[in-house]
């Protein structure tokens, strides 16, 4: 089994030492050499500082060179990288940092305020700091490893509500790009790519490292927050072959007024995913842009898309059909398969699935059968073979790629002294997800448009940014079954 870290070797052996591998958020350039010796240099730090194989380094970087250096380096001696979400709360790193066991964390500077009093508690955790990539370096060789062996991590929440250590091996990076980035994107050397979606994300880890180094591709980063005129900025400048987003931002892209202004004929394809597109925002963007969005289905667990939409044959509305190398099944909730047309928990079986989740035996043991995951997503097949989404088989939400728990939502707002009951689910409002919090006041309170902004305002003061209802709506009861379990599929309509 190769070290996954000699993805950035091969270019090298290719010839492509001097092509631009990644251009940066201001707009410099660095080589496939210069990222070379940038891992060469991560690794060989890392080693000084006593990092050794098998143990976890935690990442909190935004998307700058520092990224495929630490994360890279890291796999070259064998530890395991786990790059996390930056936007998260200092309690989140804490348990990061102790659930992981890491002995390293490589942070930002613009992050050190939220994770310093993390590693304050922790003595014990070397902070590295990410410019260390800089300079020279010697040739530092990969160190051979098993088919078995974790070459990273991906924390990713589920329908528990806590965070999941995911482990992926040495070849699951390498399954992605033979698997989907090169036949079904047909993504090849000399091209340009960008993605809205961060690399600490597994979707956006494919899109703007995996992908681009496996074929000799190059990335433009993006640092900071990705919002529509910063997306246009990128795209007109660099003018990418392929742009990879979610929907919530093709959908604020559309709306905003220099989308006219930019122009999109060099994106030979768009690429959609973490949630489901809705056709709406398709048809708008093809027929302003004439560029195809693939809509896809991944997850965290199997890595990155591994049932697409195809060039040429896009169905809006639908996820495609499976990438070649994966095995889709539908079955019900005894685990069996499910009748042509029937809906059922959408179950993947390939080469990039998920070793197993870090701490939580029982859970891999429920989500991992013989080799098949099982996603939660509920699905049905339609007459054409395409799989079409119909919503989480829990009550899981996903607002802009990003899992929500309703049941955070739900607790914060109980605290407020004006709340007595509230349910949260997800809607569609103009074509996006968005969360909706109805709630049952306590006695001698009325609802209007001033408790419901103070309501929002309750939850954005303790939760994260995107962990509070868009929408708020007043009801005296909630549809209930006859024990007094709330239906949330009623308060979805």
């Amino acid at each position: 089994m190769r070290n996954a870290s000699v993805i950035v070797d091969a270019n090298l052996e290719a010839g492509r030492g001097e092509a631009t591998a990644i251009i940066t958020n201001d707009n410099e350039r660095l080589t496939f050499a210069e990222l070379h010796r940038a891992v060469c240099r991560m690794a060989a730090e890392l080693a000084e500082l006593g990092v050794r194989r098998e143990e976890r380094v935690l990442l909190v970087l935004d998307d700058t060179p520092a990224f495929p250096a630490a994360f890279l380096g890291a796999m070259r001696i064998g530890a395991v990288p786990i790059p996390v979400n930056f936007q998260a709360r200092p309690e989140d790193f804490g348990y990061f940092l102790g659930d992981s066991y890491a002995v390293a964390a490589i942070v930002d500077d613009a992050f050190l305020d939220k994770v310093s009093p993390e590693l304050e508690m922790r003595r014990h955790v070397r902070r590295i700091s990410p410019d260390l990539w800089r300079g020279e370096a010697e040739e530092v060789d990969p160190v051979p490893v098993h088919a078995d062996d974790a070459a990273f991590w991906l924390y990713s929440s589920g329908s528990t509500g806590a965070p999941k250590g995911v482990i992926h091996r040495h070849g699951d990076m390498e399954a992605t790009s033979s698997l989907y980035a090169e036949p079904v994107l047909g993504l090849k050397a000399g091209e340009t790519v960008f993605s809205s979606t961060k690399l600490y994300h597994a979707y956006g880890l494919g899109n703007n490292l995996t992908f681009p180094l496996s074929v000799g591709a190059t990335s433009v980063y993006l640092t900071g927050r990705p919002t529509p005129d910063r997306l246009f900025e990128r795209v007109s400048t660099h003018r990418p072959d392929i742009f990879f987003s979610v929907p919530a931002l093709y959908n604020a892209m559309l709306a905003h007024p220099e989308f006219e202004n930019t122009d999109w004929s060099p994106v030979r394809l768009g690429v959609s995913a973490a949630e489901p597109l809705p056709p709406e925002i398709w048809h708008r963007f093809f027929e302003k842009t004439g560029v195809e969005i693939l809509d896809g289905l991944g997850s965290t667990e199997m890595l990155h898309i591994y049932c697409s939409n195809r060039a040429g044959s896009v169905e809006p509305g639908s996820s495609g059909s499976p990438v070649e190398g994966y095995e889709l099944m539908l079955r019900d909730e005894e685990g069996e398969p499910v009748a042509d047309g029937e809906a059922g928990e959408m179950w993947v079986r390939g080469p990039s699935a998920f070793a197993g989740y870090w701490h939580q035996a029982e859970r891999t043991r429920e989500k991992l059968v013989k080799g098949w995951f099982a996603s939660g997503d509920r699905y049905h097949r339609n007459p054409t073979g395409n799989y079409v989404y119909e919503g989480r088989v829990d009550d899981m939400m996903k607002v802009g790629g990003l899992w929500v728990s309703p049941i955070e939502i739900e607790n914060r707002l109980i605290e407020h002294p004006a709340v007595r009951e509230a349910a949260v689910v997800s809607v569609l409002v103009d074509n996006a997800s968005r969360i909706k919090a109805s709630v049952i006041l306590v006695e001698a309170q009325s609802g209007d448009d001033l408790l419901a902004t103070e309501l929002q305002e309750w939850c954005k003061a303790a939760l994260l940014r995107y962990q509070y209802p868009h929408l708020v709506e007043f009801v005296e009861d909630f549809p209930r079954t006859t024990t007094g379990k709330i239906q949330r599929f009623k308060l979805r309509t």
